[in-house]
């Protein structure tokens, strides 16, 4: 997520910064070069990968299933706080969230809980699958 876009506001009829979770960049074109400078927001980037290695080191915790389960559901609050704290920083943005547009990056956190959502109905499926088993001994 910090290499894609959340927004780009508008601001007068020109682009403005756009909003990474890595800092705002600010393009600007100078004659015949064109260059970029990127205001870093390191609390919002930090927040960002750790989310991503927690999300990753839950994946292997699949000997502890309810453990597993619970921690997905820690992971979706989380998830969602920091989309909203993405929000936050997107208002700051001249213009406002009015006048932008929307980039790849704004909609990784919804697909995020899709695939944990996913992930704890295939934990539960492997829970009614493993209690059928110890039935049949």
């Amino acid at each position: 997520m910090p290499f894609f876009p959340l927004l780009a506001g508008t601001l007068n009829g020109l682009t403005v910064p756009l909003l990474y979770t890595r800092g705002y960049a600010f393009s600007w074109d100078a004659g015949e070069f064109f260059a970029i400078t990127i205001k870093p927001i390191y609390p919002l980037l930090i927040t960002n990968i750790a989310i991503a290695i927690i999300c990753f080191v839950n994946i292997f915790n699949f000997r502890k299933r309810s453990f597993q389960k619970r921690f997905a559901i820690v992971l979706i609050i989380l998830i969602i706080g920091f989309a909203f704290w993405c929000s936050v920083y997107a208002k700051k943005l001249p213009g406002g969230i009015e006048g932008a547009s929307f980039g790849v990056g704004a909609y990784l956190p919804a697909l995020a809980i899709l695939f944990i959502v996913l992930g704890i109905f295939g934990i539960n499926k492997d829970e009614r699958l493993i209690r059928s088993a110890e039935r049949l001994r």
